[in-house]
């Protein structure tokens, strides 16, 4: 008995294509299409479907993906990659060079609305002497260059009819990655069946479905009901009782990540910097970190994160002072004319509106939290929720809005050319709130072209310094990543790379599978 016992425990060890994950989101995506994808929902199906050239392994080193190797000049300006034989994009065609160019010139294209198309300015050509083999030549030295080879390459032959940016491939994507495009159903699911072809190996898992639950309370109850396998959990969740738990193994994280409060910069009053002191005076972070993060992360101070070798830890943030905030307020023709609290702006009624996504409760108590604040020095503040595809298209896009309080995950390198360039300004790019600073431009200029990381590290440490004095947002906090994941998986793995960097390779136990039959 005990052989049979041992050859069963051996079988049930070894991975075998059965089961299917279930994720959700309290966003829909926007666009399955990485060239054009600016939001997480939509950048984690993406990561799905498609593939870089390159990629990061579980330690943060660059390593291959669509390419086997590459070769780097001497002087640094050109990389040639070797993409691997044989793979196939998901609709049976063969993956060559073409699509590497095609995707190039779409991203530096200026009819495509892309946030991504700054990381290519400084590429002089782009040649591609035969299927298998991409050589990029720079202008100049671009340290982020390898970095800038891990975005999604799209279908030539897919999109080089018609209009890039309304394409039907849009939402329904054909990629080369471990998982397939099989169905979008808008605000309520995105399903994807594992890639047969894949060139790493079919996925163990047979199926992918991400459910869109707009509501961080209702996400909860659908994982205590295990209807969801994974979930990111509030620091409130997070807290919850250990029999909640009782199938899912909980992780907790730095996150690279900060939440934020912007100002739309096209307002004349609000690009005073004297009026974002004001504001920033006026909000006591320590009590958004108790109340809302119940101590599950940190004060901001900039953009960069504590672990992140760009972050300067000398910086000192602005103390809560509300009487500094009400004597600035009154310098800018702030008064209380009607003596019932609130303040008016240049003897009229004034109030601002406060704008975030709908669902994420963290960032809606931040809100309230910043309305009670600055109710307190006499500013009238509204908060408005917003669903999220309706937020980005018709607020953030549209620059339709006063303020906002919003969050950025980031790349591990430290360029962040697309967010603060005072180029970076239109429709569908990162730099919405329209802020300008030259001495910020410099920097950005000189950090992506700079490779010794020392020197760098003086770059962005002098541009984390500059952005925080310029107050060009008020930098919240850094919140811990707080992943919840089914009990029944094997293979998640906390690393320097977080926790999904290996998902294509997630299995489940034989007698642990959920959904064998799907």
């Amino acid at each position: 008995m005990k052989y049979v016992f041992i050859l069963f425990m051996l079988f049930c060890a070894v991975p075998v294509s059965a089961d299917m994950y279930v994720a959700s989101s309290i966003g829909d995506a926007s666009y399955l299409n990485p060239v054009l994808a600016t939001d997480q929902t939509s950048g984690i199906i993406n990561n799905l479907i498609f593939n870089g050239l390159l990629k990061y392994d579980k330690d943060l080193k660059v390593t291959g993906d669509l390419a086997s190797s590459w070769d780097v000049s001497k002087d640094g300006l050109t990389i040639t990659f070797h993409l691997r034989p044989n793979i196939k994009w998901h609709d049976g065609e063969p993956f060559t060079s073409a699509d590497v160019l095609f995707t190039y010139n779409k991203l530096i294209d200026p009819s495509v609305k892309t946030p991504y198309g700054a990381d290519y300015l400084l590429i002089k050509t782009v040649i591609t002497p035969d299927p298998l083999t991409v050589r990029v030549t720079y202008k100049e030295p671009f340290a982020p260059a390898l970095e800038s080879w891990m975005m999604g390459i799209v279908p030539k032959h897919i999109f080089e009819k018609g209009d890039f940016n309304t394409n039907a491939a849009n939402r329904a994507p054909i990629g080369t990655g471990p998982f397939v495009f099989k169905d979008w159903k808008t605000d309520e699911k995105i399903v994807l069946d594992a890639n047969t072809d894949y060139f790493e190996g079919k996925p163990p898992l047979n199926k992918y479905i991400l459910r869109i639950i707009p509501d961080q309370s209702v996400e909860f109850l659908e994982m205590r009901q295990q209807n969801i396998d994974e979930i990111g959990l509030s620091p409130d969740q997070y807290r919850a009782y250990n029999e909640f738990f009782t199938h899912y193994n909980r992780f907790s994280y730095p996150s690279f990540s900060y939440v934020y409060m912007g100002f739309n910069l096209q307002n004349p009053l609000y690009k005073n910097r004297d009026f974002r002191l004001a504001i920033a005076s006026a909000i006591d972070k320590t009590q958004i970190i108790d109340g809302v993060l119940l101590r599950m992360g940190t004060a901001a101070t900039g953009p960069f994160v504590p672990q992140s070798w760009a972050f300067d830890p000398t910086i000192k943030d602005f103390p809560y002072d509300p009487a500094k905030s009400r004597e600035l307020l009154r310098k800018l023709g702030f008064f209380d004319i009607n003596h019932d609290g609130w303040l008016e702006y240049n003897g009229k009624p004034w109030e601002l509106t406060i704008m975030t996504n709908q669902g994420n409760k963290m960032r809606q108590l931040t809100c309230e939290i910043i309305q009670s604040q600055l109710k307190a020095v006499g500013l009238k503040v509204n908060i408005r929720v917003i669903e999220w595809s309706a937020f980005i298209h018709q607020f953030i896009d549209k620059k339709n809005f006063d303020c906002v309080v919003l969050g950025w995950s980031l790349g591990r390198d430290p360029d962040q050319y697309s967010i603060w360039n005072s180029k970076q300004t239109n429709e569908g790019q990162y730099n919405f709130i329209s802020y300008s600073n030259s001495e910020v431009d410099a920097l950005l200029e000189h950090g992506r072209r700079t490779f010794d990381q020392k020197e760098r590290q003086r770059i962005y440490r002098a541009l984390h310094r500059e952005l925080h004095d310029d107050i060009a947002y008020i930098f919240l906090y850094y919140p811990l990543a707080l992943p919840a994941v089914h009990k029944r998986f094997i293979g998640p793995e906390v690393t320097p790379a977080g926790l999904g960097w290996n998902f294509h390779k997630w299995w489940v136990p034989k007698d642990k599978q959920k959904y064998s039959a799907e």
